[in-house]
């Protein structure tokens, strides 16, 4: 009995042993410089908080007109910056657009200043220089010398606090400012309001309301400091401060109570060389007193070592699902990279006992599900969710029960396109939550109300006030004259329809399955024989004039143009290939999208479309493609895909700060380079099938929620030896260009025999 015991005892720390420490293949840098738009901050898997260094400040100015680079910017950070504005505390991952940034520290000594200063005159504010030889990232750790201060700053995080640890020099005027004003896409009425609460000497709560990007988003804080500051104020820029009552007051030192449109505020301390000031900020979608429950029930020590330790404990849980041996130390840290940025979106939304603020703005309970947000599904329904319904099934299901609160809460009857923190943005196009519910039901991945969540489906379908849906359901395409990116709109809709049906299909809900399947062919409508392309129709039913393959503006496409989107038909590439003129000519077609040269008119006009990210016409960097090397595989010359998609790996992804040759786009990116590394990728999510690739791993071993593992293996694998010339499925010869969801389930093995030689 004592025996079992041990045994028992023992099991944990015997399990924890085999895991192995991947967070070593890690690099957080990976993605900072120019389109990655990656943070390289702090923060745990699917964390709440992102906490991450600022390199710059962005506003508008009073004409309307930017001032500075509010893309560059979507991460807060660019590695080519040479200044520290500060660290604050919500990021996105990989996006095109802006928002979050919010509540900014910034430790400083000397003189208070209480402006970020500017770039070339660092001097002149808050900010600090730093080097990126004083830098360092990893999973939930991140740190930097600020050398404007000589202050040491580190930082981590649990899921909902972030914890800062500055180590100061000897000082009297050492000062934290906590600055509400800035933020990323931070024009002048990004703010609606700000307060802040001094509850006693180490202990601050607020809020933060914002009209950004998300219209109606409020974030609340409790704000812990590891010791007593010794006073404490404020610089106020809004013009109705000292209007009324509060002019009794001088609220501008040692007031309890500090609000306005634009804020910043100030903590001073008196410190010792090398001493440690550390600060606990949590963050809540509810309320002062849900941060503060979320500070105490997370961290409720002040040990900076084990938030951090424990972090990274969390961190090798997540990487050690799949085990990968690769053929280079390069492609080892892009493979664990990529896991990581897969890993970081979406992003917990509720507090610790459960309690969210949904799309109506009022309190919910997610009572049997985790609520998430940050959901960029015109990108992440394409790998990203079905990656996750491999490795990630639970939270995938919580993802989906997520999307149902939120279409529960809309007054539209939506499910969501493009939301955030209780906010709806209609960013880009399609309903592909559809798919993402598609992919879930198809696979067995379905821990909801699977007819509820079609009804939702349907709902959404048929909103005939959403996006040109009017015009779609009347005459089987969207009309250019009526509603813009009309081909890509009606492109994406038919193949969610197609998802739909799917869906009802196995449901057994004939009378929607015939309508949605019908739908699923409209892309037909928009084919034009006499180009070759899908193009562009007006209401009329007459083709748009003066269609221009390579244009990427008013041809009736976005983020694309004509021979990106018209290899958009993932529901049925067979019959897109008889449509383009058989198989012959369509791998003509292909092998001149990714052989053409783009003149440099093509990157002149368009401002979504850089060299970053593009072979020939192939554009990697923008989803629409992500399928489009796979479709080969329809093709009598399937070792084409092998070729193209070992040729994307190696010109795409780097070890580098700018290793990636487009947006990130919260893990899309990331998920791409996953499955085609492991030789597998679903062209049409919604379908059970994976189509086959070329593995760039030599082996690797997913180890599945059921208990089974999955092993790829592979024979004679080189960087040339690209080619396979047969695949064995559990010793089987497989006679088939895709392998199934139930094939990698069941567990089992798939071994590659490779070749320098096509077949």
């Amino acid at each position: 009995m004592r025996r079992l015991l041990l045994a028992i005892l023992l099991l944990p720390v015997f399990a924890f042993s085999q895991q192995k420490d991947l967070i070593k293949y890690v690099n957080p840098l990976i993605g900072t410089q120019r389109m990655g738009h990656t943070y390289p901050g702090a923060t745990v898997p699917f964390g709440m908080v992102q906490l991450s260094p600022e390199t710059d400040t962005i506003s508008y100015e009073k004409n309307g007109k930017y001032n500075g680079d509010v893309y560059k910017y979507c991460a807060g950070y660019q590695y080519d910056d040479k200044t520290i504005t500060g660290f604050s505390h919500t990021h996105f991952s990989g996006t095109g657009h802006a928002d979050l940034g919010d509540f900014l520290i910034m430790p400083t000594t000397g003189p208070l200043q209480l402006n970020p200063g500017t770039a070339d005159h660092p001097e002149s504010g808050y900010r600090s220089t730093f080097s990126h030889q004083n830098e360092f990232a990893q999973p939930a750790y991140y740190k930097v010398k600020l050398d404007e201060y000589n202050i040491l700053a580190e930082l981590t995080a649990s899921n909902r606090v972030g914890f800062h640890q500055y180590t100061f020099p000897k000082s009297d005027q050492a000062h934290i400012i906590l600055d509400l004003m800035a933020g990323i896409y931070n024009y002048d009425n990004k703010n609606v309001w700000t307060f802040v609460r001094v509850e006693n000497d180490t202990l601050i709560t607020g809020f933060r309301q914002t009209n950004g990007w998300a219209r109606t988003r409020t974030v609340y804080f409790a704000m812990s400091f590891s010791k007593p500051f010794v006073q404490y104020g404020q610089q106020n820029f809004s013009n109705n401060v000292y209007k009324g009552f509060w002019r009794k007051f001088d609220q501008t030192k040692n007031f309890p109570e500090m609000a306005g449109k634009q804020l910043r505020a100030y903590f001073d301390f008196k410190t010792e060389e090398g001493e440690k000031i550390k600060i606990k900020f949590a963050l809540s979608p509810v309320s002062t007193e849900g941060a503060l429950h979320n500070l105490r029930t997370e961290i409720p020590h002040w040990d900076f070592d084990k938030v951090k330790e424990d972090g990274q404990v969390l961190w090798n849980k997540e990487l050690n699902k799949i085990d990968v041996e690769s053929l280079s130390m390069d492609e080892q840290i892009n493979f664990y990279t990529a896991m990581y940025h897969a890993f970081l979106s979406p992003t917990t939304y509720m507090d610790a006992d459960r309690k969210y603020k949904g799309l109506d703005q009022n309190v919910h309970l997610a009572e049997n599900f985790t609520n998430y947000t940050t959901f960029s599904l015109w990108d992440t329904y394409r790998a990203l969710h079905p990656f996750f319904n491999i490795i990630q099934p639970k939270r995938n299901s919580d993802m989906i029960n997520s999307m149902l609160a939120h279409y529960d809460q809309s007054v539209h009857k939506m499910l969501p396109v493009w939301s955030h923190y209780a906010n709806e943005n209609w960013c880009m196009i399609g309903y592909h939550s559809v798919s993402v519910i598609a992919d879930a039901v198809m696979k067995g991945n379905a821990d909801f109300d699977v007819n509820k969540a079609l009804d939702a489906c349907i709902t959404t379908a048929r909103n005939r006030y959403y996006d040109g849906l009017e015009y779609y359901m009347q005459l089987g395409y969207i009309p250019e004259d009526k509603n813009s990116s009309s081909v890509s709109k009606t492109l994406e809709y038919a193949y969610d329809d197609w998802c739909i049906a799917q869906m009802a299909q196995k449901l057994n809900r004939k009378d929607i399955y015939d309508e949605f399947i019908k739908r699923s062919e409209n892309y037909l409508n928009v084919y034009d024989a006499s180009t070759g392309f899908m193009r562009s129709k007006l209401s009329d039913g007459t083709w748009k004039p003066g269609f221009d393959a390579l244009s990427t503006h008013g041809q009736g496409y976005i983020e694309g143009n004509a021979w990106n989107y018209s290899l958009y038909v993932p529901h049925n590439p067979s019959k897109m290939i008889e449509l383009m003129g058989g198989k012959t000519r369509f791998v003509k077609h292909l092998d001149s999208l990714f052989s053409m040269h783009l003149p440099d008119e093509f990157f002149a006009e368009t401002e979504d479309i850089t060299r970053d990210g593009i072979i020939g016409n192939y554009v990697h960097g923008n989803e629409p493609a992500h399928h489009v090397a796979y479709l080969y595989n329809w093709t009598n010359e399937p070792w084409k895909t092998q070729d193209k998609i070992r040729m994307i790996l190696k010109k795409q992804y780097r070890p580098t700060p700018d290793g990636l040759g487009g947006n990130d786009d919260c893990g899309q990116m990331s998920a791409w380079y996953i499955f085609s590394s492991l030789g597998f990728y679903p062209v049409a999510p919604g379908s059970t099938e994976y189509s086959i690739g070329s593995p760039a791993v030599k082996s690797a071993v997913l180890h599945l929620e059921n208990g089974k593992t999955f092993k790829v293996e592979t024979k004679n694998q080189t960087d040339k030896n690209v080619y396979i010339q047969k695949i064995e499925l559990n010793g089987t010869l497989l006679n088939r260009r895709f392998i199934t969801h139930k094939d990698i389930m069941d567990g089992g093995k798939i071994t590659f025999y490779m070749s320098a030689k096509h077949p």
